[in-house]
């Protein structure tokens, strides 16, 4: 059983992620992994083309997290205020959402982040600590203040 060289285009369960250099026996690719579109055969030329895009995508991710962490610097300086509609004894009708939070930013400072990203459940009034994921690898917790 003859064994070649894969360079993986597409995440495969069990074998690798993309971009990785995997060995698999000659069938196994043939019938899966290249028929598939899954890999292309590494060749040299292959090779260094995948070697410069990975440098291009590390360069990318560093430019993206020296981004994120000056974007937390300034969300975290200052405060967000969020003026909401009170009950008779100070409590918030509903709760304020990652969306409000969201809409806000926007308003604010002019940053859109997507609603997804932020982590947030606030229902009283009051400041309160909320995480926004800028970066896999920065977190931001931004100061709210709910207002009646």
């Amino acid at each position: 059983m003859a064994k070649i060289q894969v360079i993986l285009t597409q995440d495969v369960a069990g074998q690798g992620r993309k971009g990785d250099l995997i060995s698999v026996s000659d069938g196994y690719a043939k019938n899966f992994i290249l028929k598939n579109n899954k890999g292309i055969i590494a060749t040299p030329e292959e090779l260094k083309r995948i070697e410069n895009q990975k440098k291009k995508d590390e360069k990318r991710n560093e430019e993206e997290k020296k981004k994120s962490i000056a974007l937390k610097e300034r969300l975290e300086k200052e405060k967000l205020v969020i003026k909401v509609k009170v009950g008779e004894n100070g409590k918030l009708f509903g709760a304020i959402t990652n969306k409000e939070v969201a809409s806000e930013l926007e308003k604010v400072f002019g940053i859109k982040i997507d609603r997804k990203k932020i982590e947030c459940s606030i229902k009283a009034l009051g400041e309160h600590k909320v995480t926004i994921k800028l970066h896999p690898e920065v977190k931001a917790e931004i100061t709210v203040v709910t207002k009646g």
